[in-house]
Protein backbone atom coordinates (compact mmCIF):
# COMPACT_ATOMS: atom_id res chain seq x y z
CA UNK A 1 0.00 0.00 0.00
CA UNK A 2 0.97 3.66 -0.18
CA UNK A 3 0.52 6.27 2.55
CA UNK A 4 -0.84 9.72 1.71
CA UNK A 5 2.67 11.15 1.89
CA UNK A 6 3.80 8.63 -0.76
CA UNK A 7 5.52 6.27 1.68
CA UNK A 8 5.45 2.63 0.53
CA UNK A 9 4.21 0.25 3.24
CA UNK A 10 3.18 -3.37 3.65
CA UNK A 11 -0.14 -4.19 5.31
CA UNK A 12 -0.51 -7.53 7.07
CA UNK A 13 -4.16 -8.41 7.70
CA UNK A 14 -5.33 -11.27 9.86
CA UNK A 15 -7.60 -13.84 8.26
CA UNK A 16 -11.17 -13.55 9.66
CA UNK A 17 -12.09 -16.27 12.16
CA UNK A 18 -8.53 -17.62 12.36
CA UNK A 19 -8.28 -17.13 16.14
CA UNK A 20 -11.32 -19.33 16.85
CA UNK A 21 -10.12 -22.00 14.44
CA UNK A 22 -6.64 -22.08 15.99
CA UNK A 23 -8.07 -22.36 19.51
CA UNK A 24 -10.20 -25.33 18.41
CA UNK A 25 -7.16 -27.01 16.87
CA UNK A 26 -5.09 -26.41 20.00
CA UNK A 27 -7.83 -27.96 22.15
CA UNK A 28 -7.74 -31.03 19.93
CA UNK A 29 -3.95 -31.21 20.22
CA UNK A 30 -4.18 -30.88 23.99
CA UNK A 31 -6.58 -33.82 24.16
CA UNK A 32 -4.20 -35.99 22.16
CA UNK A 33 -1.26 -34.85 24.32
CA UNK A 34 -3.07 -35.76 27.55
CA UNK A 35 -3.85 -39.21 26.16
CA UNK A 36 -0.21 -39.76 25.18
CA UNK A 37 1.11 -38.48 28.52
CA UNK A 38 -1.16 -40.82 30.45
CA UNK A 39 -0.70 -44.02 28.43
CA UNK A 40 2.67 -43.99 26.64
CA UNK A 41 6.29 -44.06 27.70
CA UNK A 42 7.10 -41.30 25.20
CA UNK A 43 4.42 -39.10 26.76
CA UNK A 44 5.82 -39.56 30.25
CA UNK A 45 9.29 -38.74 28.93
CA UNK A 46 8.49 -35.77 26.67
CA UNK A 47 5.44 -34.32 28.52
CA UNK A 48 3.50 -33.40 25.39
CA UNK A 49 0.88 -31.45 27.35
CA UNK A 50 3.51 -28.92 28.41
CA UNK A 51 4.64 -28.57 24.80
CA UNK A 52 1.08 -27.89 23.64
CA UNK A 53 0.60 -25.31 26.42
CA UNK A 54 3.80 -23.54 25.36
CA UNK A 55 2.68 -23.62 21.72
CA UNK A 56 -0.70 -22.21 22.79
CA UNK A 57 0.94 -19.22 24.49
CA UNK A 58 3.25 -18.65 21.51
CA UNK A 59 0.52 -18.80 18.88
CA UNK A 60 -1.69 -16.40 20.86
CA UNK A 61 1.17 -13.89 20.97
CA UNK A 62 1.58 -14.25 17.22
CA UNK A 63 -2.12 -13.46 16.70
CA UNK A 64 -1.71 -10.05 18.38
CA UNK A 65 -0.08 -7.84 15.74
CA UNK A 66 0.50 -5.08 18.29
CA UNK A 67 2.98 -7.41 19.97
CA UNK A 68 4.69 -8.05 16.64
CA UNK A 69 4.95 -4.28 16.11
CA UNK A 70 6.66 -3.90 19.49
CA UNK A 71 8.99 -6.76 18.57
CA UNK A 72 9.96 -4.98 15.36
CA UNK A 73 10.86 -1.82 17.27
CA UNK A 74 12.85 -3.74 19.91
CA UNK A 75 14.84 -5.76 17.39
CA UNK A 76 15.56 -2.69 15.25
CA UNK A 77 16.96 -0.89 18.31
CA UNK A 78 19.06 -3.88 19.36
CA UNK A 79 20.56 -4.30 15.87
CA UNK A 80 21.05 -0.66 14.92
CA UNK A 81 24.82 -1.13 14.98
CA UNK A 82 24.72 -3.67 12.11
CA UNK A 83 24.81 -1.75 8.85
CA UNK A 84 24.13 -4.79 6.62
CA UNK A 85 20.89 -5.74 8.42
CA UNK A 86 17.48 -4.12 8.05
CA UNK A 87 14.41 -4.48 10.29
CA UNK A 88 11.22 -2.83 8.97
CA UNK A 89 9.59 -0.36 11.33
CA UNK A 90 5.85 -0.41 12.10
CA UNK A 91 3.73 2.61 11.25
CA UNK A 92 2.23 4.09 14.39
CA UNK A 93 -1.48 4.75 14.28
CA UNK A 94 -2.04 2.20 11.52
CA UNK A 95 -1.50 -0.98 13.56
CA UNK A 96 -4.10 -2.87 15.58
CA UNK A 97 -4.40 -6.37 17.05
CA UNK A 98 -5.42 -7.72 13.63
CA UNK A 99 -3.74 -5.28 11.26
CA UNK A 100 -0.03 -4.52 10.99
CA UNK A 101 1.39 -1.75 8.80
CA UNK A 102 5.17 -1.57 8.36
CA UNK A 103 7.88 -0.30 6.05
CA UNK A 104 8.03 -1.85 2.61
CA UNK A 105 11.36 -3.61 2.13
CA UNK A 106 12.10 -4.14 -1.55
CA UNK A 107 13.99 -7.31 -2.31
CA UNK A 108 13.75 -11.06 -2.77
CA UNK A 109 13.77 -14.07 -0.53
CA UNK A 110 17.12 -15.75 -0.04
CA UNK A 111 15.68 -18.92 -1.56
CA UNK A 112 14.73 -17.06 -4.78
CA UNK A 113 18.25 -15.85 -5.61
CA UNK A 114 19.87 -17.31 -8.69
CA UNK A 115 23.60 -17.97 -9.15
CA UNK A 116 24.28 -14.63 -10.84
CA UNK A 117 22.65 -12.42 -8.14
CA UNK A 118 24.44 -14.42 -5.45
CA UNK A 119 27.79 -13.72 -7.11
CA UNK A 120 27.05 -9.99 -7.00
CA UNK A 121 26.61 -10.13 -3.20
CA UNK A 122 29.28 -10.15 -0.53
CA UNK A 123 27.90 -13.39 0.91
CA UNK A 124 30.53 -14.02 3.64
CA UNK A 125 30.20 -10.48 5.01
CA UNK A 126 26.39 -10.72 5.05
CA UNK A 127 26.35 -14.12 6.74
CA UNK A 128 29.03 -13.15 9.26
CA UNK A 129 27.09 -10.08 10.34
CA UNK A 130 23.88 -12.13 10.45
CA UNK A 131 25.45 -14.71 12.79
CA UNK A 132 27.05 -12.02 14.94
CA UNK A 133 23.67 -10.30 15.28
CA UNK A 134 21.89 -13.48 16.32
CA UNK A 135 24.60 -14.43 18.80
CA UNK A 136 24.22 -10.94 20.30
CA UNK A 137 20.47 -11.53 20.59
CA UNK A 138 20.99 -14.91 22.25
CA UNK A 139 23.93 -14.20 24.55
CA UNK A 140 23.54 -10.51 25.39
CA UNK A 141 20.11 -9.05 24.63
CA UNK A 142 18.03 -12.08 25.61
CA UNK A 143 15.54 -11.12 22.87
CA UNK A 144 15.73 -13.45 19.86
CA UNK A 145 14.02 -13.45 16.47
CA UNK A 146 13.09 -17.14 16.67
CA UNK A 147 12.01 -17.82 13.08
CA UNK A 148 14.87 -16.84 10.72
CA UNK A 149 14.16 -19.44 8.05
CA UNK A 150 15.24 -18.53 4.49
CA UNK A 151 11.71 -17.35 3.64
CA UNK A 152 11.81 -14.73 6.40
CA UNK A 153 15.13 -13.22 5.30
CA UNK A 154 15.11 -10.92 2.27
CA UNK A 155 18.05 -9.69 0.22
CA UNK A 156 17.24 -6.04 -0.40
CA UNK A 157 17.86 -4.19 -3.65
CA UNK A 158 20.88 -2.43 -2.09
CA UNK A 159 22.54 -5.70 -1.00
CA UNK A 160 21.50 -5.92 2.65
CA UNK A 161 19.56 -8.56 4.61
CA UNK A 162 16.08 -7.77 5.96
CA UNK A 163 14.66 -9.73 8.91
CA UNK A 164 10.91 -10.21 8.57
CA UNK A 165 8.03 -11.75 10.56
CA UNK A 166 8.68 -10.93 14.23
CA UNK A 167 5.60 -12.76 15.47
CA UNK A 168 7.71 -15.49 17.06
CA UNK A 169 10.40 -14.32 19.48
CA UNK A 170 12.16 -15.96 22.42
CA UNK A 171 13.35 -14.39 25.64
CA UNK A 172 16.45 -15.88 27.24
CA UNK A 173 16.98 -15.08 30.96
CA UNK A 174 20.37 -13.89 32.17
CA UNK A 175 21.36 -17.11 33.95
CA UNK A 176 20.40 -19.16 30.89
CA UNK A 177 22.50 -16.81 28.72
CA UNK A 178 25.61 -17.55 30.80
CA UNK A 179 25.08 -21.31 30.59
CA UNK A 180 24.32 -21.04 26.87
CA UNK A 181 27.53 -19.11 26.26
CA UNK A 182 29.55 -21.86 27.93
CA UNK A 183 27.62 -24.51 26.00
CA UNK A 184 28.01 -22.89 22.58
CA UNK A 185 31.71 -22.20 23.13
CA UNK A 186 32.34 -25.79 24.24
CA UNK A 187 30.42 -27.09 21.23
CA UNK A 188 32.32 -24.84 18.84
CA UNK A 189 35.61 -26.16 20.18
CA UNK A 190 34.50 -29.80 20.40
CA UNK A 191 35.04 -30.18 24.18
CA UNK A 192 32.66 -32.98 25.15
CA UNK A 193 33.21 -32.83 28.94
CA UNK A 194 32.56 -29.09 29.03
CA UNK A 195 29.45 -29.56 26.87
CA UNK A 196 28.12 -32.10 29.38
CA UNK A 197 28.89 -29.79 32.31
CA UNK A 198 27.08 -26.88 30.64
CA UNK A 199 24.05 -29.07 29.90
CA UNK A 200 23.98 -30.27 33.53
CA UNK A 201 23.92 -26.62 34.63
CA UNK A 202 20.78 -26.13 32.53
CA UNK A 203 18.98 -29.41 33.30
CA UNK A 204 17.97 -30.34 36.81
CA UNK A 205 19.40 -33.84 37.28
CA UNK A 206 17.70 -35.66 40.20
CA UNK A 207 20.18 -38.51 40.77
CA UNK A 208 23.84 -39.34 40.33
CA UNK A 209 22.92 -42.19 37.99
CA UNK A 210 20.94 -39.84 35.74
CA UNK A 211 23.89 -37.44 35.66
CA UNK A 212 26.31 -40.20 34.64
CA UNK A 213 23.90 -41.45 31.97
CA UNK A 214 23.50 -37.94 30.55
CA UNK A 215 27.26 -37.34 30.55
CA UNK A 216 27.83 -40.58 28.65
CA UNK A 217 25.15 -39.77 26.06
CA UNK A 218 26.50 -36.27 25.44
CA UNK A 219 30.10 -37.48 25.29
CA UNK A 220 29.08 -40.08 22.68
CA UNK A 221 27.14 -37.42 20.75
CA UNK A 222 30.04 -34.97 20.66
CA UNK A 223 32.50 -37.78 19.99
CA UNK A 224 30.60 -38.81 16.86
CA UNK A 225 31.49 -35.44 15.30
CA UNK A 226 35.17 -35.70 16.26
CA UNK A 227 35.91 -37.81 13.19
CA UNK A 228 34.65 -35.01 10.95
CA UNK A 229 36.40 -31.67 10.73
CA UNK A 230 35.51 -29.37 13.60
CA UNK A 231 34.80 -26.56 11.14
CA UNK A 232 31.98 -28.64 9.63
CA UNK A 233 30.18 -29.03 12.97
CA UNK A 234 26.58 -27.71 12.84
CA UNK A 235 26.01 -26.18 16.25
CA UNK A 236 22.26 -25.78 15.76
CA UNK A 237 21.79 -29.42 14.86
CA UNK A 238 23.96 -30.45 17.82
CA UNK A 239 21.80 -28.41 20.20
CA UNK A 240 18.66 -30.12 18.91
CA UNK A 241 20.28 -33.56 19.32
CA UNK A 242 21.42 -32.68 22.84
CA UNK A 243 17.84 -31.75 23.70
CA UNK A 244 16.72 -35.19 22.52
CA UNK A 245 19.44 -36.90 24.55
CA UNK A 246 18.33 -35.01 27.66
CA UNK A 247 14.72 -36.05 27.04
CA UNK A 248 15.79 -39.69 26.59
CA UNK A 249 17.18 -39.53 30.14
CA UNK A 250 13.77 -38.41 31.41
CA UNK A 251 14.94 -34.81 31.91
CA UNK A 252 14.08 -31.52 30.27
CA UNK A 253 16.01 -28.42 29.28
CA UNK A 254 14.51 -24.92 29.46
CA UNK A 255 12.32 -24.23 26.43
CA UNK A 256 14.62 -21.43 25.31
CA UNK A 257 17.39 -23.95 24.55
CA UNK A 258 15.24 -25.73 21.97
CA UNK A 259 14.30 -22.40 20.39
CA UNK A 260 17.96 -21.37 20.18
CA UNK A 261 18.85 -24.71 18.60
CA UNK A 262 16.12 -24.34 15.96
CA UNK A 263 17.18 -20.72 15.33
CA UNK A 264 20.81 -21.65 14.70
CA UNK A 265 19.66 -24.57 12.55
CA UNK A 266 17.70 -22.18 10.33
CA UNK A 267 20.65 -19.78 10.17
CA UNK A 268 22.80 -22.66 8.92
CA UNK A 269 20.35 -23.07 6.03
CA UNK A 270 20.67 -19.37 5.14
CA UNK A 271 24.48 -19.56 5.36
CA UNK A 272 24.60 -22.54 2.98
CA UNK A 273 22.79 -20.45 0.35
CA UNK A 274 24.67 -17.17 0.66
CA UNK A 275 28.15 -18.36 1.72
CA UNK A 276 28.62 -22.17 1.58
CA UNK A 277 32.22 -21.90 2.86
CA UNK A 278 31.27 -19.87 5.94
CA UNK A 279 32.03 -21.57 9.30
CA UNK A 280 29.64 -20.56 12.11
CA UNK A 281 32.00 -22.02 14.74
CA UNK A 282 34.50 -19.25 14.12
CA UNK A 283 31.77 -16.64 14.60
CA UNK A 284 30.72 -18.29 17.86
CA UNK A 285 34.27 -18.23 19.23
CA UNK A 286 34.74 -14.57 18.28
CA UNK A 287 31.35 -13.53 19.60
CA UNK A 288 31.82 -15.39 22.88
CA UNK A 289 34.91 -13.33 23.72
CA UNK A 290 33.19 -10.08 22.74
CA UNK A 291 30.13 -11.05 24.81
CA UNK A 292 32.23 -11.71 27.90
CA UNK A 293 33.75 -8.24 27.59
CA UNK A 294 30.39 -6.54 26.95
CA UNK A 295 28.70 -8.35 29.84
CA UNK A 296 31.57 -7.34 32.13
CA UNK A 297 31.14 -3.64 31.37
CA UNK A 298 27.34 -3.89 31.47
CA UNK A 299 27.36 -5.63 34.86
CA UNK A 300 29.60 -2.89 36.25
CA UNK A 301 27.45 -0.01 35.07
CA UNK A 302 26.60 2.95 37.30
CA UNK A 303 23.13 1.60 38.08
CA UNK A 304 24.55 -1.78 39.12
CA UNK A 305 27.14 -0.16 41.39
CA UNK A 306 24.44 2.05 42.93
CA UNK A 307 22.24 -0.99 43.59
CA UNK A 308 25.18 -2.79 45.22
CA UNK A 309 25.90 0.25 47.39
CA UNK A 310 22.27 0.36 48.61
CA UNK A 311 22.32 -3.35 49.43
CA UNK A 312 25.66 -2.94 51.26
CA UNK A 313 24.20 -0.04 53.29
CA UNK A 314 21.20 -2.17 54.31
CA UNK A 315 23.50 -5.06 55.24
CA UNK A 316 25.74 -2.87 57.41
CA UNK A 317 22.72 -1.23 59.09
CA UNK A 318 21.21 -4.61 60.05
CA UNK A 319 24.50 -6.32 60.97
CA UNK A 320 24.69 -5.25 64.67
CA UNK A 321 21.18 -6.50 65.50
CA UNK A 322 21.77 -9.78 63.66
CA UNK A 323 25.10 -10.35 65.46
CA UNK A 324 23.42 -9.58 68.79
CA UNK A 325 20.68 -12.17 68.14
CA UNK A 326 23.29 -14.71 67.05
CA UNK A 327 25.41 -14.24 70.19
CA UNK A 328 22.33 -14.42 72.43
CA UNK A 329 21.30 -17.69 70.77
CA UNK A 330 24.82 -19.06 71.20
CA UNK A 331 24.79 -18.12 74.89
CA UNK A 332 21.48 -19.95 75.39
CA UNK A 333 22.78 -22.97 73.45
CA UNK A 334 19.98 -22.57 70.89
CA UNK A 335 22.08 -22.81 67.74
CA UNK A 336 21.35 -25.90 65.70
CA UNK A 337 21.96 -27.24 62.22
CA UNK A 338 19.09 -28.56 60.15
CA UNK A 339 20.01 -30.81 57.23
CA UNK A 340 17.21 -31.60 54.78
CA UNK A 341 19.03 -34.18 52.70
CA UNK A 342 16.45 -36.98 52.46
CA UNK A 343 12.74 -37.51 52.76
CA UNK A 344 12.56 -39.18 56.17
CA UNK A 345 8.89 -40.18 55.87
CA UNK A 346 9.40 -42.02 52.59
CA UNK A 347 12.58 -43.64 53.92
CA UNK A 348 10.83 -44.91 57.08
CA UNK A 349 7.87 -46.07 54.99
CA UNK A 350 10.21 -48.03 52.73
CA UNK A 351 12.04 -49.60 55.68
CA UNK A 352 8.73 -50.56 57.23
CA UNK A 353 7.65 -52.30 54.03
CA UNK A 354 10.94 -54.20 53.95
CA UNK A 355 10.53 -55.25 57.60
CA UNK A 356 6.95 -56.38 56.97
CA UNK A 357 7.99 -58.49 54.00
CA UNK A 358 10.83 -60.11 55.97
CA UNK A 359 8.45 -60.86 58.85
CA UNK A 360 5.85 -62.44 56.56
CA UNK A 361 8.60 -64.45 54.89
CA UNK A 362 9.78 -65.81 58.27
CA UNK A 363 6.22 -66.73 59.20
CA UNK A 364 5.77 -68.53 55.89
CA UNK A 365 8.99 -70.44 56.43
CA UNK A 366 7.89 -71.45 59.94
CA UNK A 367 4.51 -72.61 58.60
CA UNK A 368 6.14 -74.73 55.91
CA UNK A 369 8.60 -76.28 58.37
CA UNK A 370 5.78 -76.92 60.87
CA UNK A 371 3.64 -78.54 58.19
CA UNK A 372 6.53 -80.79 57.19
CA UNK A 373 6.97 -81.92 60.80
CA UNK A 374 3.24 -82.59 61.19
CA UNK A 375 3.41 -84.96 58.24
CA UNK A 376 5.06 -87.45 60.61
CA UNK A 377 2.21 -87.27 63.13
CA UNK A 378 -0.55 -89.84 62.60
CA UNK A 379 -4.04 -88.38 62.51
CA UNK A 380 -7.47 -89.97 61.98
CA UNK A 381 -8.40 -87.06 59.75
CA UNK A 382 -6.74 -87.05 56.34
CA UNK A 383 -6.96 -84.99 53.14
CA UNK A 384 -5.77 -86.70 49.93
CA UNK A 385 -4.03 -89.27 52.10
CA UNK A 386 -2.06 -86.76 54.18
CA UNK A 387 -2.68 -85.58 57.75
CA UNK A 388 -5.35 -82.87 57.72
CA UNK A 389 -3.46 -80.45 59.98
CA UNK A 390 -0.32 -80.59 57.83
CA UNK A 391 -2.31 -80.20 54.61
CA UNK A 392 -4.24 -77.19 55.91
CA UNK A 393 -1.00 -75.58 57.09
CA UNK A 394 0.58 -76.10 53.66
CA UNK A 395 -2.51 -74.62 51.98
CA UNK A 396 -2.48 -71.55 54.28
CA UNK A 397 1.25 -71.02 53.59
CA UNK A 398 0.60 -71.26 49.83
CA UNK A 399 -2.22 -68.70 49.93
CA UNK A 400 -0.27 -66.24 52.10
CA UNK A 401 2.82 -66.66 49.91
CA UNK A 402 0.83 -66.04 46.72
CA UNK A 403 -0.73 -62.94 48.27
CA UNK A 404 2.70 -61.65 49.28
CA UNK A 405 4.08 -62.15 45.75
CA UNK A 406 1.12 -60.32 44.18
CA UNK A 407 1.45 -57.47 46.69
CA UNK A 408 5.18 -57.12 45.97
CA UNK A 409 4.66 -57.05 42.20
CA UNK A 410 1.88 -54.45 42.36
CA UNK A 411 3.77 -52.28 44.85
CA UNK A 412 6.95 -52.36 42.77
CA UNK A 413 5.03 -51.50 39.62
CA UNK A 414 3.42 -48.46 41.29
CA UNK A 415 6.80 -47.38 42.64
CA UNK A 416 8.36 -47.60 39.17
CA UNK A 417 5.62 -45.39 37.74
Amino acid sequence: ATMRDGRAVVVKAQRPGIRERILEDVDALRGVARLLDAHTEAGRRWRFTGMVDEFHRTILRELDYRQEARNLVTLAENLKGYDLLVVPRPVEGYTTARLLTMDHVRGRKVTELGPVPRNDLDGPALVDQLFQAYLKQILLDGFVHADPHPGNIFVTDNGRLALLDLGMVARVPGETQKALMALLLALAEGRGDDVASAVLDLARVPTREAEQDLRKRIADLVGQTAEARLADLEVGRMLVQIGRAVADCGLRLPGEIGVVGQTLLKLDAVARILAPEYRPNQAIRRRALETIRERFFRDFSLSTLWKGAVELKDFVARLPSRLSRLLDAAARNEIGIHVDAIDEERLIEGLQKIANRITVGLILAAMIVGAALLMRVDSPYRILGYPASATLLFLAATLVGAGLVVNILLSDRRGHR
